[in-house]
C-alpha cells in the first residue's frame, strides 16, 4: 500500500519571497507534514536586502527557476504535494508537466502559454511592469497604491500598506514581458508552454472571485486547457477572496481546502485513505 504524501513544497509567486508562506509553514507543520519553501535563485535573502539591491534577481529566467525547483522536488524521499501561488502556480504546472509531484494545487495562478483571457483588471494590475519597455531588463516593483489594487484589494489601505512593507519586493520585469500577456503573441513555444494533453499528477486550481491581477476567469480558462489530459483537473473558487488569499484573514480555509484535496487525490494514495484534519 502506498503511503499518503507527508511532504509539501510551497512555491512563492513573483513580487514575493518564501516569507509569504510563513503562516502556512506553521499551519501545515502542526498537521504533521514536512514543509519546504524553496526560493527562486537569488530570492534566498531577506525582503529588506532584496529591496536595497533588486539587481541580483533582475536577469533571472523562468527555465533557471524551474530547474532549481525541480532539483528541490527531486531531492525529497517521496513525491511531494506541490502548492504554488500566483507565478508559483505557473511554475507548479511546469513541474507537474515534468512528471514531478504526487499532486499539485495552484492558487490564483498566473497562466501557462495559450491562455488568452486577459480581463481589464489584470491589464491594469500588470501595467507597472508593461508601461516601460526598459523594464524587460530590470527588476520592477509596485508602489503601495499599485500593490493595493493588484494584490490586496479586499483589505483597507492601512492593512495593505502593512502587507506591502513586510512582503513586497521587485521582480524580473522580463517575466511579465516574455512569459505573461505578451507570450501569446510571439511565435513558437515560450518557456511557460506545457503539453495540456499529457498525463501528470492531479491538479487543482483555486481562484479568488475578487482577484484583480489573476482573476478567476484566467484560472478557469487555464484549467479548461487540460480537458484532453487523462489526469484529474479540478477548480474551486472562493468568491470573496483577492490575490493575497494565502495570507489575508481567513487564509486557513484556503490552506485546509488545498491540503485536503491534494491528500485525497494524490497519485498513489489509497482510495480508503482520508485527508488529515
Amino acid at each position: 500500500m502506498t503511503a499518503t504524501p507527508d511532504i509539501v513544497v510551497l512555491v512563492h509567486g513573483l513580487w514575493m519571497t518564501p516569507r509569504s508562506w510563513e503562516g502556512w509553514v506553521d499551519h501545515l507543520t502542526a498537521k504533521g507534514l514536512k514543509v519546504l519553501t524553496p526560493a527562486y535563485p537569488g530570492f534566498e535573502i531577506e525582503v529588506e536586502a532584496l529591496r536595497e539591491n533588486p539587481d541580483v534577481i533582475a536577469r533571472l529566467t523562468v527555465p533557471e527557476t524551474v530547474d532549481h525547483l525541480a532539483a528541490v522536488v527531486e531531492s525529497v524521499e517521496s513525491p511531494p504535494i506541490i502548492i504554488g501561488h500566483s507565478f508559483g502556480g505557473t511554475l507548479t504546472q511546469l513541474l507537474l508537466a515534468r512528471g514531478l509531484g504526487a499532486a499539485g494545487v495552484v492558487i490564483d495562478s498566473a497562466p501557462t502559454e495559450g491562455v488568452r483571457v486577459n480581463p481589464l483588471s489584470q491589464v491594469r494590475s500588470l501595467f507597472p511592469a508593461l508601461k516601460n519597455p526598459a523594464s524587460r531588463h530590470r527588476a520592477v516593483g509596485f508602489t503601495p497604491e499599485e500593490f493595493h489594487y493588484a494584490f490586496t484589494n479586499t483589505l483597507s489601505a492601512e492593512e495593505s500598506r502593512a502587507v506591502w512593507e513586510r512582503y513586497a519586493i521587485a521582480a524580473p520585469g522580463s517575466w511579465v514581458w516574455a512569459y505573461g500577456l505578451i507570450a501569446n503573441f510571439k511565435p513558437g513555444h515560450q518557456e511557460t508552454w506545457v503539453d495540456y494533453s499529457a498525463d501528470r499528477a492531479p491538479l487543482l486550481f483555486i481562484a479568488g472571485g475578487q482577484d484583480h491581477i489573476m482573476p478567476a476567469a484566467v484560472n478557469r480558462s487555464n484549467a479548461k486547457h487540460y480537458r484532453k489530459s487523462p489526469a484529474v483537473t479540478d477548480i474551486h473558487e472562493f468568491p470573496d477572496r483577492d490575490h493575497w488569499t494565502c495570507a489575508a484573514p481567513g487564509w486557513e480555509a484556503v490552506a485546509d481546502y488545498a491540503l485536503e484535496w491534494a491528500l485525497s487525490h494524490a497519485v498513489g494514495t489509497p482510495a480508503e485513505a482520508s485527508p488529515q484534519p
